[in-house]
């Protein structure tokens, strides 16, 4: 059979969190997810489109031109921390976030949402009602998420970069296991 015939994507439309942002490409949690895909889904590959800085908005402009070049059949939709430490109006976050799903079915893509929690200094009921809006938005689109993308790495010191935000290498297999864990079963689906 032509590998060519059975060939799949992956697409990872992130942030900074995707991008592997101050760590080399191949020690980030989507260079990891690869090489996995390579030993245990041959057949998929896995096109990284993100970009440090990204927002959902930024997502939406850049969607319609990936989908046609890449016609994935999952998409990673790991985008909204910086709309959140914006302060962007969670309204608005919610109707990018549903764009961007409506888009990723709409090419015949099978979505998968990555939820995020921001730090408190954003106050509770932003930093609450922002990390609900993921669990709401999946609920209501019938779609799969990773509850927390940076579940058991956040809080710990030697598994972050001296900004506080952004993982380090240590971290990345642990961003993939959280991954994994959800998309796995979409690509057995």
């Amino acid at each position: 059979m032509s590998s060519s015939v059975s060939a799949k994507t992956v697409l990872v439309l992130g942030d900074s969190l995707s991008a592997a942002y101050g760590i080399s490409p191949e020690q980030g949690w989507v260079a990891l997810l690869e090489t996995r895909l390579k030993q245990d889904y041959a057949d998929i590959s896995v096109i990284n489109a993100s970009i440090s800085g990204e927002t959902t908005q930024g997502g939406i402009t850049r969607l319609p031109a990936l989908l046609k070049r890449h016609q994935p059949d999952w998409i990673v939709l790991e985008l909204a921390a910086n709309d959140g430490l914006r302060g962007m109006p969670l309204n608005l976050i919610e109707r990018n976030i549903t764009t961007l799903i409506a888009m990723s079915e709409g090419a015949d893509a099978t979505p998968l949402l990555v939820g995020i929690k921001l730090p408190p200094n954003y106050g509770v009921t932003y930093t609450e009602r922002f990390y609900t809006l993921f669990e709401m938005l999946a609920t209501e689109h019938k779609i799969s998420r990773v509850p927390f993308l940076l579940e058991g790495v956040a809080l710990q010191a030697d598994l972050m970069q001296s900004d506080g935000l952004h993982p380090n290498a240590k971290a990345q297999p642990m961003l993939l296991e959280n991954i994994w864990a959800y998309l796995q079963p979409l690509l057995d689906d």
